[in-house]
């Protein structure tokens, strides 16, 4: 923030997004096409999520421009949901979603890692390191014998969290007096 303005009017940016939705309306009536995202509010959507990935909790990830795109692709996707009469602060809103999708990029981004890794440790090797002159099976290859010593994965480390299969809530069913009798109570 350079002397003292923000990147992203939230001024501004709310009357942008009352136009849009005033657009969005008519075309429902008329039964046309949405209209597309007006480039103002296409532009604070990249600079919310620019800055945000910039924050020390995103900004060392090799994939952060995946991030930012995620981002804006949620924003995009949800863009019809924000509703200026029950909010004055889209740039919250559209903060949040962009935040979220950065935990869903970093949770993807590290199982594929995860499941990278454990191809590595289970791949077998031998087949690919001797060569002709090394036909009594010596020549080992030290850089593959330590990825697959430390790549943390054995009897003691169990398997990451996002691979463990968690188990549906049943919902219970209720019945209406069931509802009504909880409220007389």
């Amino acid at each position: 923030m350079a002397g003292g303005t923000h990147y992203v009017n939230n001024a501004d940016f709310l009357a942008a997004m009352k136009e849009y939705k005033k657009s969005l309306r008519e075309a429902e009536e008329a039964g046309e096409e949405k209209p597309r995202v007006t480039p103002y509010i296409g532009e604070c959507l990249m600079k919310i999520a620019t800055h945000l990935s910039y924050k020390a909790n995103f900004i060392n990830y090799s994939y952060r421009e995946d991030m930012i795109l995620d981002g804006v692709e949620n924003c995009l996707q949800y863009i019809n949901n924000f509703d200026p009469d029950k909010s004055n602060n889209p740039f919250a809103y559209f903060t949040q979603i962009i935040y979220y999708a950065f935990l869903r990029r970093i949770a993807k981004e590290k199982k594929q890692t995860y499941i990278k890794n454990k191809l590595v440790m289970d791949m077998p090797f031998e087949a690919f390191e001797l060569q002709e002159q090394d036909e009594d099976g010596t020549f080992t290859n030290g850089f593959l014998d330590f990825m697959q010593q430390h790549q943390g994965f054995g009897p003691n480390n169990p398997e990451p969290d996002f691979l463990q299969k968690k188990p549906k809530k049943k919902r219970q069913e209720a019945s209406l007096d069931d509802f009504l009798d909880g409220i007389k109570e």
